[in-house]
């Protein structure tokens, strides 16, 4: 493996580190499409080609819809390819929790749409010849202590209780005292758990890039790559109904989509605050290990920890793997399981988590024809599937059930996550104390293949990158969002902005919004390494 990143892998990816899904089904297997050089029109135009534009695309052209689908790097290359690959109605923050927040009524409406989108990804693959892995397996919920420590008993209390809202809102769940994990026997022992039975794991991108090549042969289906949307905006005169509006989505290189309705599938919205400012941003970590086949059983396994582990235990094609989330991975599947081999793949993703536990699906707040799907909480493929069932079923004008739950305008939710929305932007600002530090003192300070932003105090912050073959590349250090100071992430060579979570490639290449632009270069050689990134 590559000690750097090739300026070409940012236009795949979102980080250095690949994750496993490329071991079977690599970059070139993905569709690829054409970049936009015209102005355009149709009924609806997503921004974004991960899980949730996909889904929402797929459930508008077989309604009828003329749908154009735009990226501003390759398909698939933001976050929805560097999941764990498993889909869970288990939500990460808990039925309790969210019960707080929504009421019972939101909490099963929660759990009904998750379970829903669970199954509809089976239901898709087979109706559309999409061998992507997919099966139906059992969930376990464990403590991180063993049964000997006194904090395991009061981690099963709260299992318990959770199982029981659970089952409460109609999921199969249950606890089970003494449940012994077959192959989960390692030096600890972390018996006693509370089983879903109803969880699922697939191959994310199989199953995306066949929707893809199933909706590129459709004749009411376009996307276009190598296309950065810089603006989508509400044009016309609306009033009680009476005239009209369309929506501009105005693309980098000055072309036009016109569209009756838009969605901005893209993780986070592109845009200044609104909801940005309503979730907090979250790094997760992921390994994939080989194990011998049959030794642990085919299953998903979560522990009670902060940050919390989970393993997503899988058989297929004679071999059998491990994919854990969380950092610190190593060692937290070795308590569980004694069959350790070595790391594969090792990889980063980026959540974003609302202040009331519930993702933003739905019209934008100011908006009357432009849509989000943002908010995924930890779950975000199972969001993005259902997020485009509603969101399909808005723009058809078909009511739904789940739309008061996930409304992105929703307030008495949002009201009573004040105190903690208002410690998060104490937090946020204090980021910005980053325009009074500087990473390096000298670009001599500098190792090959690594970067660090340069603050004089006197000028503008540079981030600088030197490559393996010792040049030095320059960009402005500010996040073109809300001009945050960005930070070196050393394991993804990436540039990581610390108020709202944009990222860049090495070469300064937006990698993850709310930031629209790239970072912009400040000398020669770094306008041709990002052309050449561009370009790749």
């Amino acid at each position: 493996m590559a000690t750097m990143a090739s300026p070409e892998i940012f236009m795949h990816t979102s980080g250095k580190n690949e994750p496993v899904w490329i071991h079977t089904e690599p970059y070139s297997h993905r569709p690829r499409f054409q970049k936009l050089t015209q102005d355009v029109e149709a009924d609806v135009c997503i921004i974004g080609s991960g899980i949730a534009g996909i889904s929402t695309a797929y459930e508008l052209v077989i309604s009828g819809a003329k749908v154009i689908m735009l990226e501003a790097r390759e398909v698939l290359s933001g976050e929805s390819g560097r999941t764990s690959g498993h889909l869970s109605n288990a939500l990460d923050d808990g039925y309790i929790a969210i019960s707080k927040k929504h009421g019972d009524e939101g909490a099963k409406l929660a759990a009904e749409s998750h379970t829903w989108a669970l199954h509809h990804v089976g239901e898709v693959s087979k109706k559309l010849g999409i061998e992507c892995e997919y099966r139906v397996l059992p969930g376990y919920e464990i403590s991180q202590y063993p049964t000997n420590d006194p904090k395991h008993a009061e981690e099963v209390e709260e299992m318990r209780k959770e199982a029981e809202k659970a089952k409460s809102l109609g999921l199969p769940v249950s606890f089970k005292d003494g449940l012994a994990i077959q192959g989960w026997d390692g030096k600890v022992d972390q018996r006693d758990a509370a089983l879903n039975s109803e969880q699922a794991t697939f191959h994310p991108t199989k199953y995306m890039v066949g929707v893809l090549k199933w909706l590129a042969d459709q004749p009411n289906f376009s996307c276009f790559t190598h296309t950065r949307v810089m603006s989508v905006e509400e044009k016309g005169v609306e009033i009680l109904g009476i005239g009209s509006k369309d929506v501009r989505v105005s693309t980098e290189e000055g072309f036009t989509i016109t569209c009756k309705k838009a969605l901005e599938a893209t993780c986070v919205p592109l845009q200044k605050l609104s909801v940005v400012a309503q979730m907090e941003f979250l790094r997760t970590y992921c390994i994939a290990i080989r194990i011998p086949k049959g030794s642990v059983e085919d299953c998903v396994i979560y522990d009670q920890a902060d940050p919390y582990k989970y393993v997503v235990a899988t058989t297929k094609s004679g071999k059998s793997k491990k994919t854990g989330a969380s950092p610190n991975l190593s060692s937290g599947l070795e308590t569980g399981s004694p069959r350790q081999a070595q790391v594969d793949y090792q990889w980063s993703g980026q959540i974003f988590e609302p202040v009331d536990f519930v993702a933003f699906i739905g019209l934008n707040q100011g908006n009357k024809h432009i849509y989000i799907i943002t908010g995924d909480s930890g779950n975000g493929l199972t969001h993005g599937v259902l997020g485009g069932k509603l969101i399909a079923d808005q723009i058809n004008g078909i009511d739904n059930p789940w739309t008061k739950l996930y409304n992105p305008k929703r307030l008495m939710s949002i009201v009573s996550s004040l105190p903690g929305m208002v410690a998060h932007d104490v937090q946020i600002n204090a980021q910005y104390k980053r325009f009074l530090e500087s990473d390096i003192h000298d670009i001599e300070d500098l190792a090959r293949g690594t970067g660090g932003v340069l603050n004089t105090k006197t000028s503008t912050p540079v981030a600088v990158y030197k490559d393996g073959e010792g040049s030095v590349h320059k960009f402005s250090a500010l996040c073109p969002h809300l001009k945050g100071v960005v930070c070196w992430n050393k394991s993804e060579e990436s540039w990581d902005c610390p108020i709202h979570g944009s990222r860049f490639s090495k070469d300064g290449i937006q990698v993850m919004g709310p930031a629209k632009a790239n970072l912009s270069p400040i000398d020669e050689s770094g306008k041709a390494t990002q052309q050449q990134a561009v370009e790749a």
